[in-house]
């Protein structure tokens, strides 16, 4: 019963946003969804702290550029006054620097302003179930921030050679990207997000990884990938 009664309660959803017009559509958006309420709004840096003085929310969507400041330091704010609280970007900043920033404070999910308001609803669940929305373009940009410039094929094998002779082990560039977002703390359903391939062929790459550092564990094999250098 306890647990039906749970399931029942909406989600409580915050919202740091100045503009007007996209307060209502969100308004309108989660007023459509019945697991989902809205319990506070804030349009300030000033707001949103003081708004962080309560009790806190399920949900926490924010705009970067507000008038007083930025919405990065609300996150970082939010995320240690409100640990429990799952917290995505809602913006129109689309450059690198905001969006690593963003993450970096604390933010799970980073939606750009370009995207259907309408799936907003949809996205606020799967963040709270554990998932990172994204935006393609964004995901695109962090994808690519992890990405090895690619090299001929012939200074490929060369460096291959080298590593095997040196006792490194050698990687494929796929593998690599891998664990670069491995240590980023993705997971593996992110991780296939991310590079656009299917989550067994994720695994793949994590089972030939593990093999070839001879590791059992993501944790381990991070630290094997730093010890070698490959990192």
């Amino acid at each position: 019963m306890n647990m039906e009664a749970a399931s029942s309660t909406p989600l409580k959803v915050a919202l740091v946003e100045d503009d007007a017009a996209f307060q209502q559509a969100f308004r309108n958006a989660l007023a459509a969804a019945p697991d989902l309420a809205m319990v506070g709004v804030a349009a300030t840096v000033a707001e949103a702290r003081a708004m962080l003085g309560e009790a806190p929310c399920d949900v926490l969507v924010v705009d970067l550029g507000l008038p007083d400041g930025s919405g990065v330091d609300i996150i970082g704010e939010a995320h240690i006054r409100w640990p429990g609280c799952a917290i995505m970007v809602a913006t129109t900043f689309a450059d690198e620097r905001h969006v690593i920033a963003s993450i970096e404070a604390g933010a799970s999910g980073y939606l750009l302003k370009d995207s259907p308001l309408p799936t907003i609803a949809e996205d606020i669940r799967v963040l709270h179930a554990g998932g990172s929305p994204i935006s393609p373009r964004i995901a695109r940009q962090v994808l690519m921030r992890f990405r090895p410039d690619e090299k001929p094929a012939e200074e490929g094998a060369v460096d291959a050679e080298a590593a095997e002779k040196s006792g490194i082990p050698s990687l494929s560039e796929r593998e690599k990207e891998t664990l670069q977002l491995i240590t980023r703390g993705f997971s593996f359903e992110e991780i296939a997000e991310l590079m656009g391939v299917s989550r067994n062929t994720v695994l793949t790459f994590v089972r030939r990884i593990y093999a070839k550092l001879e590791v059992r564990s993501k944790t381990e094999a991070v630290f094997e990938a730093r010890a070698y250098g490959l990192l």
